[in-house]
């Protein structure tokens, strides 16, 4: 997630304090990604040092504010235009997990599978309850519209999940059917040595 694009977008709508992008921040994301004002402060000053903003005086009660400058548009426009690279995917835990349980001594990874599939379920039912709260209060601005579109890609994301881990139960499964059908390897023959005497035959 790019907090320096995120807090460009914010300041584009005028000058703003760093507690008050954090606010803003979370407030169009639902807190879905939560922020600590020491993130916030720490981004302003290298989008400071790059240029992108710039300190623009002081509100009544003294906080700093921050206004984005020509290149800091510039940067958000790029980011805008540019697709989210999907080339280099972050690591994730949960696919990580499964592939270590694989063959793990110990571990019933169907078991695993199974908890993952009702934590991933019940998140996904909290994010629908989410979305329907939502639509019953219709959206009337811009983070109002802002916060439904990023619970629905967290419910799309947690159906592709549930849907990923019926596909590596059955993947188990399908494998478990196949070994068990193998026909038993023979077990090797020793070697027999056979011995000659000198001027006798092998016995």
């Amino acid at each position: 997630m790019s907090i320096r694009h995120g807090l460009l977008a914010l300041l584009e709508r005028g000058p703003r304090y760093g507690s008050q992008l954090r606010t803003e921040f979370e407030s169009r994301t639902g807190s879905t990604w939560p922020l600590n004002v020491g993130q916030v402060y720490t981004t302003l000053s290298r989008l400071e040092r790059d240029g992108m903003v710039t300190q623009d005086g002081e509100d009544d009660a003294g906080h700093a504010l921050y206004s984005i400058t020509d290149d800091g548009r510039t940067e958000l426009r790029s980011w805008f235009g540019t697709p989210v690279d999907r080339s280099h995917p972050p690591r994730d835990e949960l696919a990580i997990k499964l592939a270590m349980a694989v063959g793990a001594p110990g571990v019933d990874i169907r078991a695993v599978i199974q908890s993952q599939r009702s934590h991933t379920l019940k998140a996904m039912q909290d994010y629908t309850r989410l979305k329907a709260q939502a639509l019953a209060d219709v959206p009337s601005d811009r983070d109002e519209v802002a916060w439904l579109l990023v619970v629905e890609q967290l419910i799309f994301q947690a159906e592709a999940e549930a849907r990923w881990l019926d596909h590596c139960e059955s993947r188990l499964v399908r494998l478990a059917e196949a070994a068990a059908t193998e026909p038993a390897a023979r077990p090797a023959t020793p070697a027999v040595r056979r011995t000659t005497r000198a001027g006798g035959t092998r016995r």
